[in-house]
């Protein structure tokens, strides 16, 4: 089970990718393991030096009784010490955002997010993509690779 976020690369480069741990309430593993989670206009920031996801909308569990979870709550991410204090000296430069680029189940059964330290494009950049994308596309097509 995967869920990933295409929008976020047509939005931005990458220069660094990390894997985070998710701390997520038992329903919540639940809607995910079901694959019902939305990227829409996420990110993450930082409090206190931790990490966290915004606006990751996780949509309640249909078997879930009162303890059921707010969809849109912020999430906690998991990273070292060391990958955090660099990743926040990152977002402190101009430019630089951290974008939840995926969300998968890990072989030991925790919910990991692939996280992303991103510049955005700008709209010729993305003009660029679109065409680099669509000669790939043919020249594929034209010898079958």
């Amino acid at each position: 089970m995967e869920i990933s976020n295409r929008k976020a690369y047509h939005e931005y480069f990458f220069e660094a990718k990390y894997i985070a741990g998710l701390v997520l309430a038992g329903t919540e593993i639940k809607s995910l393991r079901s694959g019902k989670a939305s990227f829409n206009d996420s990110y993450c920031y930082f409090d206190k030096g931790e990490l966290y996801v915004k606006s990751l909308h996780i949509s309640e569990y249909n078997f879930g009784t009162y303890n059921n979870h707010e969809p849109l709550q912020e999430r906690k991410l998991l990273l070292t010490k060391r990958e955090l204090r660099k990743l926040e000296t990152k977002t402190k430069e101009k430019g630089y955002s951290i974008i939840p680029l995926r969300i998968f189940i890990s072989d030991k059964g925790y919910a990991k997010m692939e996280i992303g330290l991103g510049k955005g494009k700008k709209i010729y950049d993305k003009r660029e993509t679109i065409k680099e994308r669509d000669t790939d596309r043919d020249i594929k097509r034209k010898y079958g690779i």
